[in-house]
């Protein structure tokens, strides 16, 4: 098959709705949300309290939580893999090669992103948001909710960034989900697989939806720059 032959045909799946490549996406989606949403509380929190504190091995901390947006994917992967073994210290979930097991990596994975926007952009804010919050007699809770909502901006480029950096990962999806038909099968490791195998019609489908999300999401993150600049100008 000629590549224009394999970009057609691969036009064809997307606009048939071809129930088996729709389904590597939804699983795709599934699993990436699913690692956000749990990686979002405490990746939030913990980016707020280094920002806001200053305690012994604060700079420790802050170096960390850069260093780790540099860990190789395929690194977590293996370390997963190694605790959900059935020799492993969580093989009694029994989530190696499964959906929650993917969820996990998924979530190992974004929560350095979302640490580290998130301390970012704390620590960018003018420290009287806190400093007038104190002063006014609010709680810690109030203090950070309020702190939280004026680094809003920050914190959703943090979430966008974190769902491109675990939707586009592949060697931990598939070193810890195994790449089962059905099951386990993302967008990027099913684009692997067919790539190996010489099929490439379903891979640049697959590819076209994943460059489709990442323009979608970008495109976003821009208009909430934007946003946060013109929130910025009227202050």
């Amino acid at each position: 098959m000629s590549l224009l032959d394999a970009i057609a045909h691969a036009f064809r799946l997307l606009f048939s709705g071809d129930a088996a490549l729709w389904h590597i996406v939804w699983v795709s989606l599934k699993t990436s949300v699913l690692g956000l949403l749990l990686a979002a509380p405490p990746a939030v929190f913990l980016g707020y309290v280094i920002a806001m504190h200053r305690f012994p091995g604060r700079r420790v901390a802050v170096w960390i939580a850069q260093a780790a947006l540099s860990l190789p994917t395929v690194l977590i992967g293996l370390l997963l893999y190694l605790l959900l073994s059935r020799r492993g210290p969580m093989g009694g979930l029994e989530w190696l090669f499964s959906q929650q097991g993917v969820v996990l990596g998924q979530m190992v994975i974004g929560l350095p992103v979302l640490l580290a926007f998130t301390l970012a952009a704390v620590q960018a804010l003018d420290p009287r948001y806190a400093e007038t919050a104190v002063t006014l007699g609010a709680s810690r809770w109030r203090v950070m909710t309020t702190v939280l909502h004026e680094a809003r901006y920050g914190v959703m480029a943090a979430v966008i960034s974190g769902f491109g950096r675990v939707i586009s990962e592949v060697g931990c999806a598939l070193m810890v989900g195994g790449n089962i038909e059905g099951q386990t099968r993302t967008i990027t490791t099913a684009i692997a697989l067919e790539t190996s195998k010489g099929e490439f019609a379903q891979g640049i489908a697959l590819g076209i939806v994943l460059v489709t999300l990442a323009l979608f999401m970008n495109g976003v993150l821009v208009l909430l720059q934007g946003e946060a600049n013109t929130a910025g100008g009227r202050i």
